[in-house]
């Protein structure tokens, strides 16, 4: 099985919840980066998402930010990123690499696909990249045999749900807020709604993210989104050095 189909197959909810970690690739340094990837990759998630840090990350909240800066004045790049994705993939679970469109243009979009398949990377989120704007980069992307994955949120038409449901491959990244990412206490109100409108428009999985942190937002998502995404806390937990498995293990017993 190929790993664009992979993503698919391991995000599909089966009366539980699957969850998706995020890190910030090399923060808050290379090799502790790298321990926690593997940590991570191990922990019983679903999949990984890593973060390729960038100087202006619209979509990033307070916690994701610091992390990207942290890892930029260590010297993390690009290509330091593909690096770290490849070693953590070894263990076996789909990577799936954040990153704005900056980033890609700057190394090549074409060398960027090329590169990440070589890293045994699963799929690319690009939150700065319009649906209606993706190519050709979504096509060096598809090309390379990498799931694209493009964002819905609450403010998002109809007609170009359709669209980027239809332009999706591997999942679709439902935005459960209007704003930026950053751990919540509570989960929106018209969130289970807005899943059941996605649904409506595609066969993939559906993982919601934005705000998702505690294992009550987790029993809340069974039945309505096949996945979350967990960011801010776990990165949270990584900035102050703590290991952040027990802080998955909990939300992951709230999958079940």
């Amino acid at each position: 099985m190929s790993e664009a189909s992979k993503l698919d197959r391991v995000l599909r909810a089966d009366g539980d919840l699957k969850l998706v970690a995020y890190m910030m690739a090399g923060h808050p340094n290379k090799k502790r980066s790298l321990e926690v990837g593997k940590k991570l990759a191990t922990s019983g998630v679903a999949a990984l998402e890593i973060g390729i840090p960038f100087s202006d990350p619209l979509a990033d909240g307070p916690v994701i930010q610091h992390a990207g800066q942290t890892a930029l004045e260590h010297g993390m790049t690009v290509g330091a990123c593909f690096e770290l994705a490849a070693a953590v993939a070894e263990e076996g679970i789909p990577i799936v690499l954040m990153t704005y469109i900056n980033p890609i243009l700057a190394h090549d979009p074409r060398r960027f696909a090329a590169e990440a398949a070589q890293a045994g990377v699963a799929g690319i989120i690009v939150p700065d990249l319009p649906v209606e704007e993706s190519e050709p980069v979504a096509g060096w992307l598809r090309a390379a045999s990498l799931d694209t994955i493009f964002m819905v949120a609450p403010t998002t038409s109809p007609n170009r749900m359709e669209s980027i449901c239809e332009h999706s491959s591997g999942f679709v990244y439902c935005v459960t807020v209007t704003g930026i990412t950053g751990a919540r206490s509570d989960l929106p109100g018209g969130m289970k709604e807005l899943l059941g409108e996605v649904k409506k428009h595609t066969k993939l999985p559906v993982a919601a993210g934005f705000g998702i942190s505690r294992p009550e937002h987790m029993k809340a998502l069974r039945g309505s989104a096949d996945a979350a995404v967990v960011g801010s806390a776990i990165v949270a937990e990584i900035d102050k050095g703590n290991d952040p498995v027990p802080l998955v293990k909990g939300l992951l017993k709230a999958c079940r």
